[in-house]
């Protein structure tokens, strides 16, 4: 939870100072209640802000996903999170969006190994079978130049999530719960208030740790996937998405005379399909 007093605003225990300590971020811009994450970094990338800049917020009243879909982000729910990247070299916009679906990914695995989250491509964080985090990447441009990149996430932490969304979406502390919940791990002892833990000892503030550092290091990648990050993406997809019942993205939809079988990504973050057929069919990522 946020909480104001005569000093400062405070987020599930720690101030802004603290929180940028604890996310090894150069600034760190701590708000109770904004309509987008995303926005806010904008605004203070036209501003001139940093790379490496990192906008935190309890509570998101307007939360976006790709192609405009609303993220519910109630406040004290879960982990809503910018980071501002100034690149030197523009990435492939594919590239992106798995590097960042991977770390976001890779930081759920680190504070709760027992959710065992995959990616569903391009960036969806899947725990049980159900979307608990989203990452996406929005560009601003100086003609010709790119000005900045902000990069937001939002994975729900504690639940229950809203009732709109609960065949689809589920908070870490539900899914660890529909697994006896010994697995998940919240981070260093003190990190939060026991009132800031979920159920299952998950924290806001160990995910950002965990988190942050990788947002922050996208800023310095090559354009193109290496094999390396191909090879993540590989053993962390999210492969049901292959079987045709999930038609939002789609990552794979079924074929006649049987179903698509994935090969990774190539260096653009396009997705790779072997049909039935023998075609070769290649999904780039939805603008």
């Amino acid at each position: 939870m946020v909480a104001s007093g005569p000093g400062a605003l405070t987020y599930d225990g720690l101030d802004a100072e603290a929180l940028r300590r604890l996310a090894g971020a150069a600034r760190l811009e701590l708000r109770g209640s904004v309509g987008s994450v995303l926005d806010v970094a904008h605004e203070l990338a036209a501003a001139g802000a940093p790379s490496g800049l990192l906008v935190l917020a309890d509570e998101q009243t307007a939360g976006r996903g790709r192609q405009g879909r609303v993220w519910h982000s109630p406040p004290g729910a879960g982990l809503w999170v910018a980071a501002l990247l100034r690149p030197a070299v523009r990435p492939f916009s594919g590239a992106l969006a798995i590097r960042a679906g991977l770390a976001a990914v890779e930081a759920v695995e680190q504070v709760a190994p027992g959710a065992r989250p995959r990616l569903k491509w391009p960036n969806d964080v899947i725990v049980a079978g159900r979307k608990a985090g989203g990452v996406l990447c929005e560009a601003r441009w100086a003609g010709a130049q790119q000005g900045w990149i902000a990069v937001g996430v939002g994975i729900n932490v504690r639940g229950p999530v809203a009732p709109a969304v609960r065949a689809t979406a589920v908070a870490l502390d539900d899914a660890a719960g529909a697994r006896g919940g010994s697995a998940l791990a919240g981070g260093p002892e003190g990190s939060a208030s026991p009132e800031a833990r979920g159920r299952d000892g998950v924290t806001r503030t160990a995910l950002l740790a965990a988190l942050a550092p990788r947002l922050v290091a996208l800023a310095e990648r090559p354009p193109e996937l290496d094999d390396g990050e191909r090879e993540a993406f590989r053993r962390r997809q999210y492969l049901a998405a292959l079987d045709g019942a999930d038609d939002e993205d789609d990552g794979g939809a079924a074929r006649e005379g049987g179903l698509p079988v994935s090969l990774g990504v190539d260096g653009d973050g396009a997705l790779l399909l072997a049909r039935p057929d023998g075609v070769l069919d290649r999904r780039v990522i939805p603008v």
